[in-house]
């Protein structure tokens, strides 16, 4: 007999792969009748594991983290935050962002996830496998465990929302809402994702790949629609790529080994996004490295 909200999680009854693709109605009924069921047992998993402190700010690389720390601190700083990201495309960025030496705490933390035997919604139409799940609270069925919610947020509001703004600041009013994700791509199983842009503002993904965690394949591919240009961009464990959702991208297929991805948006509120070509605002540093006071509208992309 399940006593606890863990035990009653891992032995309910779930949607088939089938009903979850195809989106249907009892899929939505699962996961809102049971909501708080699986939050509670997200909360007792964590505790049952010891992974209450697991993910901290220890976990983003040095350099980054220093300075993104002495520009909450005194935003006059901020050029040390846009220096350490290169432009290696036409709006696309790219910066070490996760510490390669401190990366296995996280994914240690996300195969435990994996393992939890706690119904998880997938990124539908992205990657239904063991790897992948819905990271923010606005998704049904998301990781709803309170020191990942505690990171994730963190890392939204301390990190992504104020580099956004540094790089593209015309996401500024269209940078309220987040959204994430992960996904895993593995060679016998989703392998790809075709040419499409985004519905966000700004689009952040991180390689969570460890040092010598080889793959084969898997390089991001962009497009450049004023010039024609196309490059494939591979990044090591820990690195990011930061780009406008507009910029069309594709994911090659991966031939050998996995890769494992956050993909985290930011965009406005009720999925409003900056118009393309419009004018910039003059933004201060300021207001760059300051927190919306906008509460999350409850919407999702997907």
């Amino acid at each position: 007999m399940q006593t606890n909200a863990l035990d009653r999680a891992r032995a309910i009854a779930r949607p088939t792969r089938e009903e979850m693709l195809a989106r249907s109605f009892s899929v939505q009924k699962f996961w809102d009748q049971n909501k708080n069921l699986f939050t509670e047992a997200w909360k007792e998993w964590e505790d049952s594991k010891g992974l209450t402190s697991a993910l901290d700010s220890s976990l983003y690389a040095p350099e980054l983290r220093a300075a993104v720390e002495q520009a909450w601190a005194d935003p006059t700083t901020e050029a040390a935050v846009k220096d350490l990201w290169e432009e290696v495309f036409p709006g696309v960025y790219k910066a070490q962002f996760f510490d390669p030496e401190r990366l296995n705490i996280l994914r240690d933390y996300l195969e435990n996830v994996a393992d939890a035997q706690i119904p998880l919604r997938p990124p539908y139409g992205i990657s239904l496998n063991r790897g992948g799940a819905m990271l923010d609270e606005r998704s049904e069925g998301h990781l709803a465990a309170p020191n990942f919610q505690s990171f994730y947020r963190g890392l939204m509001a301390s990190y992504m929302r104020p580099i956004s703004r540094l790089l593209f600041p015309d996401v500024v009013g269209h940078d309220t809402q987040t959204f994430g994700f992960s996904i895993q791509w593995q060679a016998d199983a989703d392998t790809s994702l075709r040419a499409h842009t985004d519905a966000s503002s700004v689009t952040l993904n991180i390689n969570l790949n460890l040092p010598g965690e080889d793959f084969s394949g898997s390089g991001v591919r962009f497009f450049d629609q004023k010039t024609r240009q196309v490059s494939e961009l591979t990044f090591a464990p820990g690195t990011a790529l930061i780009h406008h959702g507009s910029v069309a991208h594709e994911s090659m297929p991966i031939t050998k080994g996995s890769r494992s991805n956050l993909v985290l948006w930011l965009y406005g509120d009720q999925g409003q996004l900056p118009r393309l070509g419009g004018a910039q605002a003059k933004v201060d540093p300021q207001q760059r490295w300051s927190v919306p006071t906008a509460k999350s509208d409850g919407f999702a992309p997907f």
